[in-house]
């Protein structure tokens, strides 16, 4: 949504993850509330004057985690009461006018994946989609093959798949390192390495924390036909930036930015490649 945002585009980010509402918080939004006008449910837009990152970005969010009565207050509710729930947020929020609706959905094929493909299917366009989301070993895979499936039953067309945590990378300087009894010894190494190879402080560690089974989400997204968005590595200024409510912390990299790139790429030759055809056909007439 942000990295939407960045560009100037109006967004609206729609949770309907029921029981496991996290938006708020990754957005800095835990305490907000849900307004009703005349017009309907008024969406809660992220403000952090504070945050340069995030200043100028237009980005509305609808979460059932700001009708909650506590944050840590379980919704207990069978299917048919979250398929209301999300009824009413396709229909009555007032989004205003967007470029870009994104709705995250919690893992699987169940309840909410069934209610969004039968309410919004006679209204999605050519661009709109899914992107499907997997870590790279088998046991992710296993159940991310199955909502590949689910989008190919439903005629749900696949935007593409993206990597998460594909590896770790750390600065060396950030590394804690300790010895063979575990007591922290980073100071002295660190100043070893400045005296005797100064050039490997520049270096990252990377480390595979899951093994990708049978060549991991891009091997899976090839065997089904859809693009491969890219992988995202698990990047710990990020996640303390999600923790802190925020959009990035000073000097970390945006990971993410790359891959709503290529999303935005692809959609928009497309647009120009179905406009420069109906030019065409018009031209011919």
């Amino acid at each position: 949504g942000f990295a939407l945002g960045a560009r100037g585009l109006r967004v609206g980010l729609l949770d309907v993850d029921i029981c496991g509402p996290s938006l708020p918080q990754m957005l800095g939004l835990r305490g907000q509330s849900v307004h009703r006008a005349a017009s309907g449910w008024s969406p809660v837009y992220v403000n952090h004057p504070d945050d340069a990152a995030a200043a100028d970005v237009e980005l509305g969010v609808m979460s059932v985690g700001f009708m909650t009565p506590s944050d840590d207050a379980a919704l207990i509710w069978r299917g048919p009461r979250k398929n209301g729930l999300i009824r009413q947020f396709l229909t009555d929020v007032d989004w205003g006018e967007l470029d870009y609706l994104l709705v995250d959905t919690p893992p699987g094929t169940s309840d909410e994946h069934i209610s969004l493909v039968q309410l919004l299917g006679a209204t999605l366009g050519p661009h709109d989609g899914a992107i499907v989301v997997s870590t790279p070993q088998e046991v992710a895979l296993l159940d991310v093959r199955k909502e590949l499936s689910f989008c190919a039953k439903t005629q749900l067309r696949v935007l593409g798949v993206v990597e998460n945590m594909s590896g770790l990378a750390v600065p060396l300087r950030s590394l804690t390192l300790r010895d063979a009894d575990g007591a922290d010894a980073t100071g002295p190494a660190l100043a070893l390495l400045a005296e005797r190879c100064p050039e490997l402080l520049e270096l990252s560690a990377h480390v595979d924390v899951f093994p990708a089974a049978r060549g991991g989400a891009e091997a899976m997204a090839a065997s089904f036909g859809v693009p491969f968005l890219g992988r995202v590595p698990i990047e710990p200024a990020l996640t303390r930036a999600c923790e802190a409510g925020r959009r990035s912390l000073p000097g970390s990299p945006d990971v993410v930015r790359p891959i709503a790139d290529r999303i935005l790429a692809s959609t928009e030759m497309e647009r120009e490649a179905e406009e420069a055809a109906a030019s065409m056909m018009d031209g011919s007439l």
